[in-house]
């Protein structure tokens, strides 16, 4: 979904999340660069900002979506964790681009701290009370990820179902083309 207020169109298909413990000892930075895209750093708005990145993202037990606003360069995209429509409203008042929801699934192995799956109902839930962007997270591969779209996500997150695969450019893309068919299928776009 482009939009003319970032330095950069943001396509919502695929949010690939490094973790050099799954990469099969690949860096971040070279897990990054096999799947490419913007470069959005998670809760560190020091890093983000010395990093030159495209973005930041910040949960519920980092800074406020509103500081952080205020704090990011212009043009830098700010991402919001939620897993309740109450957090998806203020996170979007607050100035949030687009919202990170979940866990959908149930998440092995990669985020220890993901809490109970949602379901792509609670997706579908947050899609009827907000207009940003919706990025699914939590257990997400091939074989789910259409529904998670299907239910109103713009796009999924992804850590292992990319990071721990042998071609990290493959599995980006095997789960570009199910996210896009999905897209299809249930809006027309």
């Amino acid at each position: 979904m482009p939009t003319d207020k970032h330095a950069r169109p943001v396509r919502w298909d695929l949010y690939v999340i490094t973790d050099e413990g799954l990469g099969g000892g690949r860096t971040h930075e070279a897990q990054a660069r096999a799947a490419g895209g913007l470069l959005i750093v998670n809760d560190r708005l020091d890093v983000a900002l010395a990093a030159d990145a495209d973005g930041l993202h910040v949960g519920p037990d980092d800074l406020p979506v509103a500081m952080a606003r205020r704090l990011l360069r212009p043009g830098m995209v700010l991402g919001a964790s939620a897993g309740t429509v109450e957090e998806a409203v203020a996170a979007e008042r607050d100035g949030a681009d687009y919202l990170g929801v979940g866990a959908v699934f149930e998440a092995r192995g990669s985020k220890a701290d993901a809490g109970a799956p949602v379901g792509p109902e609670r997706v579908r839930a947050i899609r009827a009370a907000v207009q940003i962007p919706i990025v699914g997270i939590g257990g997400i591969k091939a074989e789910n990820a259409a529904s998670v779209v299907e239910a109103g996500a713009d796009g999924v997150a992804v850590i292992t179902g990319v990071v721990a695969a042998p071609d990290i450019a493959v599995a980006a893309a095997r789960l570009v083309e199910v996210v896009r068919a999905a897209k299809v299928r249930a809006h027309g776009r």
